[in-house]
């Protein structure tokens, strides 16, 4: 048929409205071979316009179908950006209030195409005014393969930032229907949607707990489909990003007891990750909160992952340990230890990442002070928590923190090891003082009867 193209282009610009039908018809069905060779040569044949113009025309009826078909198969190309800019977005939303169902289907087919490519096209697409008329193609007498186009398109308009002046509530008032759908791809796409608005919108993440997302949410956790469960734990984990009020209504919904069998059992990595991520966002928050993550059972899971699993995924429950143990109560650290969380937190401290490894040595602070207290109460020698940390090698990595390339992080690991193992430190650097530099030229401050390592003591004098 490609020997014939420049016969068919001319039948596209024919005046006559049966010659262009049949064109278009022809077009349609050489596109159908999803060769680029073939979209190359009808792209460069100059006709998107005129398919363009045809959205516009009524007569004869099947013109504006065909039309749309051929735009919507190119815009699932390589070349989604030309059908964006050959005037065509306008009249496919224009056809979204069509009376023909299968012409409002197939524009909005053609604009999910076009709004899935890039943020340029899908901003063209929001510019025009695309969304009202696409929540009014949600009805409930709506054939499945339509509503699961319509939902695929509306997800693929909220990816992204949208623009101040979209309405985002009457978005959820749908999505809020459409996530307790029996339909997978519906689901799917219905949950992306929700995680696009709860991260890329301002106020979203309330917009969604007023919509009354979560109560489905939480149950939705436990759905067979890993398809399903990646976008729904993704919305819980970046409404679990907010504050301390809105982390309070999942837990409320119950997502405990659904964390603690995600982590439990064998999920794929990804979600586990973001189980974790959830849990160190809870932990991040109230002392009630973390309460009601030791309840649940989820910090036992989250200690042997921190013991046991791959660095990337020992990180996630790193936060979560770390952010209980530095906000925790007293009971609720006495808890963490018992359950053996200090020996991966003192091998956390090997990792590169500043803000964790702050908020490890934050969480040994806690647990130390702490120690600091039965140590008084049993009339005991030594801190019982240092003690252990000294005997399992945690000494080493908070030493080997002095030379980590972050003065907070420094600052902090040497105020540990000076109010913890000042007599350990303080040996360990005076040889290292008298083998690498000599003794006289390091600046110290000595208190009473204790020697202190000379780099910290230049350092870290009067820090807190």
């Amino acid at each position: 048929m490609l020997e014939g193209l420049s016969e068919m282009v001319d039948k596209v610009w024919s005046d006559d409205a049966a010659t262009q039908l049949e064109a278009t018809v022809q077009f349609r069905k050489l596109l159908s071979d999803g060769k680029n060779s073939t979209m190359i040569k009808i792209i460069r044949a100059d006709v998107l316009p005129r398919f363009a113009e045809f959205l516009s025309r009524q007569r004869p009826p099947q013109l504006q179908m065909e039309a749309a078909w051929v735009l919507t198969n190119i815009a699932a190309s390589d070349y989604t950006l030309l059908v964006a800019e050959c005037g065509a977005v306008p009249r496919l939303i224009e056809l979204l209030e069509s009376p023909d169902a299968n012409i409002r289907h197939q524009a909005t087919w053609a604009l999910g195409n076009i709004a899935a490519d890039m943020p340029s096209c899908r901003e063209i697409v929001l510019d025009h005014g695309a969304v009202t008329p696409l929540l009014a193609q949600f009805k409930e007498d709506m054939k499945v393969s339509v509503l699961r186009t319509a939902t695929w398109a509306l997800s693929n308009l909220c990816f992204g930032k949208l623009p101040a002046e979209v309405q985002v509530k009457p978005i959820l008032e749908i999505v809020s229907l459409l996530i307790h759908s029996a339909d997978e791809k519906i689901l799917a796409d219905a949950c992306w949607a929700l995680y696009y608005i709860c991260d890329g919108v301002e106020g979203g993440i309330q917009d969604a707990l007023d919509a009354g997302v979560c109560p489905q949410l939480v149950k939705l956790l436990m759905h067979a489909s890993a398809n399903i469960l990646l976008p729904v734990i993704m919305s819980l984990a970046r409404i679990s990003a907010g504050d301390d009020t809105q982390v309070q209504v999942i837990v409320e919904q119950g997502i405990l007891p659904c964390l603690a069998q995600l982590l439990a059992r064998n999920y794929p990595k990804i979600i586990k990750k973001q189980a974790c991520l959830i849990v160190s966002n809870i932990t991040a928050g109230s002392k009630d909160q973390i309460q009601a993550v030791i309840d649940a059972d989820v910090m036992n899971h989250v200690i042997v992952l921190l013991k046991t699993s791959e660095t990337d995924l020992k990180k996630e429950a790193a936060w979560a340990i770390s952010n209980a143990a530095s906000g925790g109560s007293s009971d609720q650290i006495q808890y963490l230890v018992s359950r053996g969380c200090l020996e991966p937190l003192c091998n956390v401290l090997k990792y590169q990442d500043v803000d964790l490894v702050y908020t490890c040595l934050e969480g040994l602070q806690n647990i130390l002070e702490e120690g600091d207290i039965g140590k008084q109460r049993n009339e005991s020698a030594m801190n019982p928590y240092a003690q252990f940390i000294l005997e399992n090698g945690g000494l080493d990595n908070l030493e080997d923190l002095q030379d980590f390339d972050n003065d907070a992080v420094y600052k902090l690991a040497m105020k540990l090891l000076e109010r913890y193992w000042d007599e350990e430190v303080s040996d360990d650097a005076n040889l290292t003082a008298s083998k690498d530099h000599p003794a006289e030229n390091v600046e110290t401050v000595q208190p009473e009867d204790t020697a202190q390592p000379p780099v910290a003591a230049s350092s870290v004098d009067g820090t807190e």
